[in-house]
């Protein structure tokens, strides 16, 4: 039998799932605290249709947020234009074209939007 180093532990009936980079449960997980969140502190908006059928969406990058509450922010922006969307690799995706409407919001978040693109 092969030896893996990436094996081990992946669920326990006490615990529930373990975290496979700490191997602790992933209530109490290391690893997601160490992690920074992605961003550069520029927050950009930008609409793109590339790749999505003609499709317009709005997208927001940069936002320096863990994912718990980027996907909070998500929510709020949706909500605040009145479309659906979602949130993927730290991206936030807003369907249809609400920069103005994005920025407005993101500004009230207390965020420094700058508008990306054309």
């Amino acid at each position: 039998m092969k030896n893996n180093s990436t094996g081990g532990l992946v669920y326990s009936t006490e615990t529930g799932r373990m975290c496979p980079g700490c191997r602790q449960p992933v209530a109490a997980c290391q690893c997601k605290a160490a992690a920074a969140p992605k961003g550069d502190g520029v927050v950009r908006v930008s609409h793109v249709s590339k790749g999505r059928g003609g499709k317009t969406v709005t997208v927001v990058k940069g936002v320096a947020l863990d994912a718990v509450a980027l996907a909070a922010l998500g929510k709020q922006l949706r909500t605040a234009c009145g479309s659906g969307g979602t949130v993927k690799d730290g991206v936030i995706e807003i369907q249809g074209d609400h920069c103005d409407l994005v920025m407005e919001a993101l500004r009230k978040h207390g965020h420094d939007p700058k508008r990306a693109g054309g």
